[in-house]
């Protein structure tokens, strides 16, 4: 069973039956439901909503069944058509819309897509929503108007370079540095919308030694495009033959940031959040935040600045709640998730790409020589299987009271902190699987510290 319906949207592969996968029913109701939510929030009010999506194949389809849903809902579309994540999330409040959805499975492969629901703040919707959405689709409380009150749509082919116009007026983006630094960039955009934005970003920002590899926004995703070192191969290599200074790795919707050093060597995606914010906090006095299972790095950073540093619970909408309730200045999440409140509240790679150019330009470092002066830490992932109809509750309450000596967090799961290295247990919501997620100040210890949290969750769950 691909289709997985959560408080944030529906995401699935495309194809097969309804409910088992992402069909065109299933997009129908989805769409129905988010527009009857809407009209029940916003009463007697015209209303109008956002929609932009990523390259990959399925979107004019999936694209063409949201927005006529919403149409014969009475709802207006503002169609951004190809476009960014966080460009859709400004848009929203660049048009004083009502909501916003992004047609795009993220960083899964080519035959996933989702439907990402967002609010009139262009944030993703909370938690209370999306299960008050949720219970609609479940209810099928939603209903159609009359042909005289059909919604219509209006195209807007802007909506990037405003976007890029207010990270270029953010003052501490460095542009005269930049285009003195004179450095060399290449972009793996994996021919999605990353194609049609970090191109123009970079030749606003001055850059103009650009290599492009896989920036022809047609969706068909050369390697798997989650960015990760394993699939990043080829820009490793283009960099290696023409000398760049660095490597910049996005996802299709370009939420996600990812860097190469000029070694050719992966910077790590944990350590985007922390250059950024060692950049930003010589410009912006507040705390940090990101999310339990985020490295150490940035607590440590924010520290040794004398500023605040708190972790929320995994996710972004959990991110910018926390965020906004300390008042933080810069947070994200450690998959390279850069989020600026000074821009919007959401995760994103054209700022954070500003950002760490300005970094870049205005410290004379090499990005090796940066991701040297941080502290050395190295992660984890792992998994269990469980048996389905296993109390996963109680075998994370057995393992906190094993460990109740130590300094533990329960706010996502269980995370334990030790002295040099921590362990971070979390259920999954779609299968019978806890999350193993460990740090240290070595690879080996990572590894030994989540094998024995697998011997040990093993032993409790009787496996």
């Amino acid at each position: 069973m691909t289709l997985i319906k959560s408080i944030s949207g529906v995401r699935g592969t495309i194809g097969g039956a309804k409910g088992d996968n992402l069909t065109p029913l299933d997009a129908a109701e989805f769409g129905a439901a988010y527009a009857n939510w809407l009209k029940k929030n916003n009463p007697g009010k015209n209303l109008k909503v956002v929609i932009g999506r990523d390259a990959r194949p399925s979107g004019p389809m999936i694209q063409g069944i949201v927005q006529n849903t919403l149409l014969a809902s009475g709802i207006d579309v503002i169609d951004l058509d190809l476009s960014t994540t966080p460009t859709v999330e400004m848009a929203v409040v660049f048009e004083k819309a009502d909501g916003g959805i992004i047609l795009t499975a993220s960083h899964n492969p080519v035959q996933w897509n989702a439907l990402k629901l967002l609010n009139a703040k262009g944030e993703f919707i909370s938690g209370a929503d999306g299960a008050e959405l949720l219970a609609m689709i479940e209810a099928q409380d939603y209903d159609f108007v009359a042909v005289e009150n059909l919604g219509s749509i209006e195209e807007k082919s802007d909506a990037i370079s405003k976007h890029i116009e207010a990270i270029l007026k953010l003052p501490y983006i460095n542009v005269e540095a930049i285009k003195a630094a004179n450095l060399s960039v290449a972009v793996d955009a994996v021919n999605s919308t990353g194609g049609i934005s970090i191109p123009p970003l970079l030749d606003a920002l001055g850059v103009e030694k650009q290599e492009l590899l896989y920036c022809e926004p047609h969706g068909n995703f050369p390697h798997n495009p989650e960015p990760l070192k394993e699939h990043l191969g080829d820009i490793m290599q283009l960099m290696a033959e023409k000398g760049c200074d660095v490597g910049i790795v996005v996802d299709p919707d370009v939420d996600r940031l990812a860097l190469i050093d000029e070694k050719g060597q992966m910077f790590g995606e944990e350590y985007t959040l922390v250059a950024a914010a060692d950049y930003l906090l010589q410009h912006l006095d507040g705390p940090l935040v990101s999310n339990l299972s985020s490295s150490r790095a940035l607590r440590d950073l924010a520290h040794s600045r004398g500023k605040e540093y708190y972790a929320s619970a995994v996710g972004e909408v959990n991110v910018v709640t926390k965020m906004k309730e300390v008042g933080a200045v810069f947070g994200g999440e450690g998959n390279g998730g850069v989020i600026l409140p000074d821009l919007h509240y959401g995760r994103d790679s054209l700022v954070g790409i500003a950002i760490i150019l300005s970094h870049l330009a205005t410290s004379g470092k090499k990005l090796s020589e940066l991701r040297a002066s941080y502290p050395a830490y190295f992660m984890g992932k792992n998994k269990i299987q469980l048996q389905a109809g296993m109390d996963v509750d109680g075998i994370l309450a057995s393992i906190k009271q094993r460990y109740a000596n130590e300094e533990i967090s329960t706010i996502d799961g269980v995370k334990i902190d030790f002295a040099e290295e921590w362990v971070h247990l979390r259920k999954s919501n779609t299968e019978p699987i806890i999350r193993i997620y460990t740090e240290a100040k070595s690879q080996a210890a990572a590894d030994a510290l989540g094998s024995k949290f697998i011997s040990e969750l093993s032993e409790i769950a009787g496996l």
